[in-house]
């Protein structure tokens, strides 16, 4: 893939990289239940200035000892932690794996910051915040609290929030039968975003009042 000038990455979201994260867990409890699948998606800008997945990391994760895991969550997502074909290591190393990658392409995009993008992001933000507290990683490279939520952005743009309906309104893939794998829906939500993305500057909405030099918003209203 041909990359646009690093700027204009920088540029578009204020000096953050927006990175695709999803996490599969133990439960819904990030300071007791357990991280069990992480997986990123970093994105870049192709020549065009459209916003397009780059590159995937993603590990099973061991774990962390003393942290529950409830049956409802393992039947839910189908990992078996126990399974000794399971890819996995433990959660210090599945995060360090998962923010090196992270912190060279926000390096090599000349960005101050990563900036989660996720699938009801807070949820995953505490789990990932939660995770780097318990391992004592000192440099996490995302925004401790800011993120973008592709439940909301898909509300907004196609009227449907909930990831398999909103990729189908976006005209892509999704196997039912694949989701709940970190690494599949990391992927599948980095492509919603970019979709959100690159519609809003096709509309004419970045840069704003690119295309008539009039409020872009207006347009939504024709």
């Amino acid at each position: 893939m041909t990359v646009l000038s690093d700027c204009g990455l920088a540029e578009r979201f204020r000096s953050y990289l927006p990175v695709a994260i999803d996490v599969e867990t133990g439960g819904f409890d990030c300071h007791r239940h357990a991280l069990l699948e992480i997986a990123a998606v970093v994105m870049t800008m192709d020549e065009n200035g459209l916003l397009r997945p780059y590159e995937t990391v993603a590990t099973g994760v061991i774990p962390h000892p003393g942290l529950a895991i409830e049956q409802s969550a393992l039947d839910f997502t189908g990992i078996d932690p126990d399974d000794p074909d399971r890819i996995a290591v433990s959660e210090s190393d599945a995060l360090a794996s998962v923010f090196r990658v992270v912190r060279k392409a926000v390096q090599d995009h000349h960005c101050t910051r990563a900036i989660m993008v996720a699938h009801n992001a807070h949820f995953d933000l505490g789990f990932v915040n939660r995770a780097a507290e318990r391992c004592d990683i000192k440099r996490n490279p995302f925004h401790p609290f800011s993120c973008f939520d592709t439940a909301t952005l898909g509300g907004l743009a196609f009227g449907q929030t909930v990831l398999a309906r909103a990729c189908a309104a976006a005209a892509i893939p999704y196997d039912t039968r694949a989701a709940h794998n970190a690494r599949y829906d990391a992927e599948c939500t980095a492509a919603l975003f970019c979709a959100i993305v690159n519609q809003w500057q096709t509309l004419g909405g970045w840069p704003p009042g690119s295309a008539t030099g009039e409020n872009p918003s207006a347009r939504w209203r024709d």
